[in-house]
């Protein structure tokens, strides 16, 4: 029975092996995260006779190259999340914190929990590869957001209102009607050099060319706007064309490196076997699956429903004591941020497209009747929408290996 802590960080990681009662095998060293130094660690825990189990903590990407390496060579390796290691730290008086502490901490929680630990088991590449598509997806559609902004604020400068006129860009579609304009009509001084006649000729030639609605009503508003309106940077100044088009251009790189991860997305997700069932659930539509189905993973994991929604983070946990038993209890929000923020994107579909007999719709309004706020009538929803989604993909399973 031999724990071995380890302490990751980034590029290395500090070591230490216990047996039980606190006897030491090996005081903690550091090794770096390269083929000697992994190759030279496994050597050392394989030839021990007893039983060796490795823990560490997950640690985003750092932990990686050490788990990989030291499950490849056959070794026992389980990863704890950090609130239960911060949790188990806590009865530490004196909450020194160094590596080699850290590490011996790490081990100690192995002896502790010898008996009740799993083994860490990766998820199928397939799954695996849409939650790391989701993550990077997310990043991007931060950089859509400031993108977005930046170009915004230049517009306030140029052509106050001009945000207004517009849709804002659609996931579904992959198109922005705005800076497709902006990038033909950067400034109102483009447009108020022109009589009405003549912009509402150029604007129908624009709509048409790039497959927009063509409204010589929308056109008159413009052309109206822009007369009525101050820009506060003239078209002359010589950088205002160069600042627009460019915040124009990055906007549109952004939306395209999000138009090919999703693609990428639905591709992988349409080749599971629970990806019928989610698409047709109420308010998920084709870019909302991939995207839940990325963030749930392998449904299979889960040895229940509620496993599925404390995942998740919205769980009520109970709270008694004596004769007094809490009942306005909070989510924990402890779990996949991801995943709720997902969940609550469906519930405002689920909720701006009603079907009435769709039982999470009901549920919603349920709880909108009871008196309570919509956001927490939302997160209701979402709680019997994953218990749904699990029965449901569940059951896809059990059909398929019967």
């Amino acid at each position: 029975m031999i724990s071995v802590g380890i302490d990751v960080a980034k590029g290395k990681s500090t070591v230490c092996i216990l047996k039980p009662y606190g006897e030491i095998v090996s005081k903690p060293f550091d090794i770096v995260h390269n083929e000697k130094d992994l190759s030279e660690l496994a050597s050392m825990l394989v030839r021990f006779d007893e039983e060796v189990k490795v823990v560490m903590e997950a640690t985003g990407i750092y932990h990686l190259p050490v788990l990989t390496y030291l499950q490849e060579k056959g070794l026992f390796v389980t990863v704890i999340n950090p609130y239960l290691m911060k949790v188990y730290r806590s009865g530490d008086l004196r909450k020194a914190k160094t590596d080699k502490i850290d590490s011996r901490i790490i081990a100690n929680y192995g002896i502790d929990h010898w008996f009740t630990m799993t083994e860490f088991q990766a998820s199928e590449d397939i799954y695996g590869e849409l939650k790391l598509l989701g993550q990077q997806y997310r990043h991007y559609m931060k950089l859509h957001i400031n993108s977005l902004h930046e170009l915004t604020h230049l517009l306030d400068y140029t052509m106050p209102g001009i945000k207004g006129m517009f849709a804002s860009w659609n996931e579904g579609n992959r198109k922005d009607k705005l800076s497709d304009f902006v990038e033909s009509f950067w400034h109102y001084d483009k447009i108020t050099c022109l009589d009405e006649m003549e912009f509402i000729n150029q604007y129908i030639n624009w709509a048409k060319e790039k497959k927009y609605h063509q409204s010589q009503t929308k056109a008159k508003a413009i052309y109206k706007l822009a007369h009525e309106s101050i820009p506060t940077l003239s078209s002359e100044t010589p950088s205002v064309k160069m600042l627009v088009t460019e915040a124009v251009r990055v906007l549109k790189e952004v939306d395209a490196t999000l138009g090919t991860i999703l693609s990428r997305m639905q591709e992988l997700a349409k080749g599971l076997p629970e990806y019928a069932v989610v698409r047709g659930m109420g308010g998920v539509g084709e870019v909302l699956a991939p995207k839940l189905i990325a963030e749930v993973g392998d449904v299979r994991r889960f040895h229940s429903g509620k496993a599925l929604i404390a995942f998740a983070g919205i769980d009520t946990p109970p709270y008694e004591s004596g004769q007094f038993a809490g009942s306005n209890r909070k989510i924990t929000k402890r779990g996949s941020a991801a995943l709720r923020k997902v969940g609550y994107e469906t519930m405002r579909c689920i909720k701006t497209h009603p079907r009435p007999n769709d039982p999470v719709y009901q549920y919603i309004v349920k709880k909108e009747l009871e008196g309570k706020a919509k956001k927490s009538a939302k997160i209701a929803g979402l709680n019997k929408f994953l218990r749904i989604y699990y029965a449901r993909v569940k059951e896809v399973y059990r059909d398929s290996s019967e």
